[in-house]
């Protein structure tokens, strides 16, 4: 039973971070909106699919990700 309160303390914090992460990244104004991102408005209309923004992020968590593994 003590893993499992530990486990479930880790995973309170993790998803605590996670939220004050999504909320900080609405207050950056050129996450989502990097030259490459595709936007197509028509009419009443919108489509936005970023993917500059999706490749740079997955970028640099794959390094932080690396950095983190190799101790």
């Amino acid at each position: 039973m003590n893993d499992l309160g530990r486990l479930l303390i880790v995973l309170g914090v993790v998803i605590a971070m996670l939220g004050v992460v999504i909320v900080m990244v609405g207050r950056v104004p050129w996450l989502g909106r990097l030259p490459g991102d595709i936007h197509v408005e028509r009419g009443n209309w919108s489509f936005h699919f970023p993917i500059v923004t999706s490749l740079l992020l997955s970028l640099v968590l794959t390094l932080l990700f690396y950095i983190i593994g190799r101790r």
